[in-house]
């Protein structure tokens, strides 16, 4: 049986293109938003387990509330010395124009088991180059 080969350059080319399509938007790709941040409310609930209350207007979805909240997580978990954390779950409604999301993470020094983590600081980073606001 003969396989057909593609040429090296045009792989390389669909490999980058799907890595490009899970990039996260920059706000500055998308015309017209222009979300307002409203604050962020942090409980500590058990330990390593942190509660995150956002609000903002002007978002284009769910995934913006969610972001907003991660950029939050990110920073406090630097703040409190620590480099890591895992995503629980966050929940997102819309009313009136408001969105709110509620967001749990646990944060620690090490890496956790999971494949909801992230790096504090590479998010952190990321959240600054796109003016989301953090804790």
């Amino acid at each position: 049986m003969m396989r057909a080969h593609m040429p090296i350059t045009a792989l390389a080319l669909a490999s980058l293109t799907g890595l490009a399509a899970c990039a996260e938007p920059k706000a500055s790709d998308s015309a017209g938003f222009s979300p307002v941040y409203k604050g962020v409310e942090t409980r500590l609930l058990d330990g390593d387990l942190v509660n995150f209350r956002v609000a903002m207007a002007g978002a284009r979805s769910a995934q913006d509330v969610t972001r907003y909240a991660r950029c939050a997580a990110s920073q406090y978990t630097l703040i409190r010395g620590y480099g890591f954390a895992r995503h629980v779950r966050t929940n997102v409604v819309e009313e009136g124009g408001i969105w709110t999301g509620d967001a749990v993470y646990t944060i620690s020094a090490a890496l956790p088991g999971g494949i909801k983590t992230l790096d504090a600081e590479i998010i952190a980073a990321d959240c600054a180059e796109n003016d989301i606001p953090m804790v």
